[in-house]
C-alpha cells in the first residue's frame, strides 16, 4: 500500500488498520524503550490527523493572527478574563519547571504562550507561539488541539504526537466551557519536556480549567438581569418555571403550552397552538382559550400576552441548553444537561416530535463520540435502558460480560416482538 494512512480510513480492513497503527507506534517509539500499546485517544487522533492530510514531516503550525489582529482578538475573548487566574495557578509552575503555559481558543489557535524563556525559544522554532493554529486538523495530535477536538482533557506524551518535530515535547490540556451555556470556548495547556510525563500533569490542568469555569461563572452577570425566565422541562412531566425569584410548578397542559411558546418567541396563533397541542383536530378554540386564561392567572398578564399568544420576556429553557451544547460539539456537557426526555408523558404532537428529535440527536452524538463512559451513562439512565442501538455501540467499545449479556437480552426481546405479529396472522 503506497499510502499506509489510507488504512485508517473508515471501512478499511480492521486487521490492516491494526498493523498500520502498530508500525506507526514502533516508528514513533524511541529506540531502546519498551513499546506500549497505542492508547485509544491517540489512535483515534492519528486517524483524524491522517484523514486531514497532516504530514508527519511538517515543520510546524501556521500563524494566523499577528500584531494588532491578535491583540484585538485576545482582548475580546472570554478567556482573557481568567488569564490572571491561569498565571496565578500555573505561572510559577511553568517558569520553575522550564515549561510553558498556553491558552487556545475553540479553533485551536494559541492566544497566549508564557513561561520559561528557553522553552519559549525552543517552542518558537515550530511556531508554538501566540496566533498560531494548533488545531488537530492542522498539525495533528497535540494536547491543546486534540482537547478542543474531543472536548475532554488530553495528555500527549512525546512520540504520541503526530508530527515528528513535536515529539520532543509532552503536553496536557483541558477544555474550558462557558459556564452559562456549556459552549466550548478554548483550552488551557501545559507543555514541556519529560517532567510532564506524569498523570498529575493532566489532573493539574483539569483542576485549573474547572477553576477558570468557576471564575467565569462568578464574573458573569447575575441571572436574568433583563427579566429572562428559566424553564426546566427535561425529565419531568410538570415543568418548573423560575421568574423574578418565584418558582412555579406548571400543570402538564400548561407545561406543554409554555414550552411551545418558549420555542416560538415570535408567538403562535390559536390555530397553531391547537395543532401543536391536540391530536384531535375537533378540539374547539374555547378549550384553548380557557387553558390560556388559567395560565395567565398563574403567570400574570405582564408575562403572557395574546394575539398572538407569546411570552413577553426571553425564556432560557433546558432544551435550548442541550441543543446549543450539541451544536457547539460539547457532547459531554450536553449529556450532563440532559435530565431526561422532554415532558415524557406528553402526547402533544409537537412535543412528541421535539422530544424524539432531541433524544435522537444526543444519542447520535454520543455514539459518534465513541466514549464508552458517556455511552455507559446513557444506557444506564432510566430512559435509555432499552436503547438497543446505544447498547450495541457500547458493546463495540466495551465488550464486558454485563454489557454483552444485556445486549443479548435486548436482541432476544426484539426477536420475540417480531415473531408475535407473525403468529397473530
Amino acid at each position: 500500500m503506497s499510502d499506509p494512512w489510507v488504512a485508517l480510513e473508515p471501512g478499511a480492513d480492521p486487521a490492516e488498520r491494526v498493523r498500520v497503527l502498530r508500525r506507526a507506534h514502533e516508528r514513533f517509539t524511541v529506540a531502546g524503550t519498551v513499546a506500549r500499546p497505542v492508547r485509544s485517544v491517540v489512535a483515534e487522533s492519528w486517524r483524524r490527523s491522517a484523514r486531514a492530510r497532516v504530514s508527519p514531516e511538517g515543520s510546524g503550525a501556521a500563524v494566523e493572527l499577528t500584531d494588532g489582529d491578535l491583540g484585538a482578538y485576545r482582548a475580546e475573548h472570554p478567556l482573557a478574563r481568567v488569564m490572571p487566574l491561569f498565571r496565578e495557578l500555573m505561572g510559577t509552575f511553568a517558569a520553575d519547571g522550564e515549561h510553558l503555559l498556553a491558552v487556545c481558543d475553540a479553533q485551536g489557535r494559541l492566544l497566549w504562550v508564557e513561561g520559561h524563556a528557553v522553552a519559549r525559544r525552543h517552542a518558537g522554532r515550530m511556531n508554538f507561539v501566540p496566533g498560531a493554529r494548533w488545531a488537530e486538523s492542522a498539525v495533528g495530535t497535540n494536547a491543546p488541539g486534540t482537547a478542543v477536538a474531543v472536548d475532554r482533557p488530553v495528555q500527549v506524551f512525546a512520540t504520541e504526537h503526530f508530527m515528528r518535530r513535536v515529539q520532543p515535547w509532552t503536553c496536557a490540556a483541558a477544555p474550558v466551557h462557558d459556564p452559562r451555556t456549556g459552549r466550548l470556548i478554548g483550552a488551557v495547556d501545559i507543555t514541556g519536556g519529560d517532567g510532564l510525563a506524569h498523570p498529575h500533569s493532566l489532573a493539574f490542568v483539569q483542576a485549573v480549567a474547572r477553576a477558570a469555569e468557576s471564575q467565569l461563572a462568578l464574573l458573569a452577570p447575575p441571572v436574568a438581569p433583563d427579566g429572562t425566565v428559566e424553564l426546566s422541562a427535561l425529565g419531568r412531566d410538570e415543568a418548573l418555571l423560575l421568574a423574578g425569584g418565584r418558582k412555579v410548578r406548571l400543570s402538564r397542559r400548561h407545561s406543554e403550552i409554555v414550552v411551545l411558546l418558549a420555542r416560538h418567541p415570535e408567538g403562535l396563533s390559536g390555530d397553531e397552538l391547537l395543532c401543536a397541542l391536540y391530536e384531535d383536530e375537533s378540539v374547539p378554540q374555547v378549550t384553548l382559550r380557557a387553558e390560556m386564561a388559567r395560565l395567565r392567572r398563574i403567570l400574570g398578564a405582564e408575562l403572557l400576552r395574546s394575539r398572538p399568544y407569546r411570552l413577553a420576556v426571553p425564556v432560557e429553557c433546558d432544551v435550548d441548553t442541550v441543543e446549543r451544547r450539541l451544536g457547539a460539539g460539547a457532547v459531554a456537557a450536553a449529556a450532563a444537561a440532559y435530565a431526561g426526555p422532554l415532558l415524557p408523558q406528553s402526547q402533544a404532537p409537537a412535543l412528541i416530535r421535539l422530544r424524539r428529535r432531541l433524544a435522537d440527536q444526543l444519542r447520535a452524538a454520543l455514539i459518534d463520540r465513541n466514549d464508552p463512559d458517556l455511552l455507559a451513562d446513557w444506557v444506564h439512565a432510566p430512559w435509555a435502558e432499552d436503547d438497543l442501538v446505544a447498547w450495541r455501540a457500547l458493546a463495540s467499545l466495551r465488550p464486558t460480560p454485563p454489557v454483552l449479556a444485556r445486549l443479548r437480552e435486548l436482541d432476544t426481546d426484539l426477536a420475540l416482538a417480531v415473531r408475535r405479529p407473525e403468529r397473530a396472522r
